[in-house]
């Protein structure tokens, strides 16, 4: 057995730390780098979605797609996937138009709400290739 497979929880941790790298990168070709939006949520690729898919391929690559556990593994990451595009996105939405109410009465803005915290579906579907290429990457070794 290689030492990934053996050690699976360090397939999600990759993931993430390539998911943020490729963010800093990303954010730095933007012109907008600095480390709390590398490290934040939003953006792209999305990490979340690196995070999930790496779990649920390393998953699928050791037990099989057929089994209980990856199943259970898919299921999560459709809904971790869908709450980053969907919900989390309208709320960043709706931080925008509270966050501009709030500067349209002139009131005091000290705290502005994280207008950047779900994911477009192409920042979730980068991620999510980030994360399988890391599991099949590392699961080989």
């Amino acid at each position: 057995m290689s030492f990934f497979r053996e050690n699976l929880f360090l397939i999600p941790i990759l993931s993430w730390i390539m998911a943020v790298l490729i963010k800093g990168v990303y954010f730095a070709y933007k012109g907008k780098f600095s480390v709390s939006s590398a490290l934040g949520s939003g953006g792209m690729p999305s990490v979340h979605s690196a995070l999930v898919t790496s779990l649920t391929t390393a998953i699928g690559i050791k037990y099989g797609v057929f089994s209980d556990l990856f199943i259970t593994c898919l299921v999560f990451s459709t809904i971790i996937i869908y709450d980053a595009i969907n919900v989390r996105f309208e709320a960043g939405l709706h931080a925008r138009a509270l966050n501009n109410l709030r500067c349209s009465k002139e009131q005091s803005t000290e705290y502005t709400f994280n207008e950047s915290i779900g994911h477009l579906p192409e920042e979730a579907f980068v991620g999510s290739v980030v994360g399988i290429l890391t599991a099949v990457i590392f699961m080989s070794f």
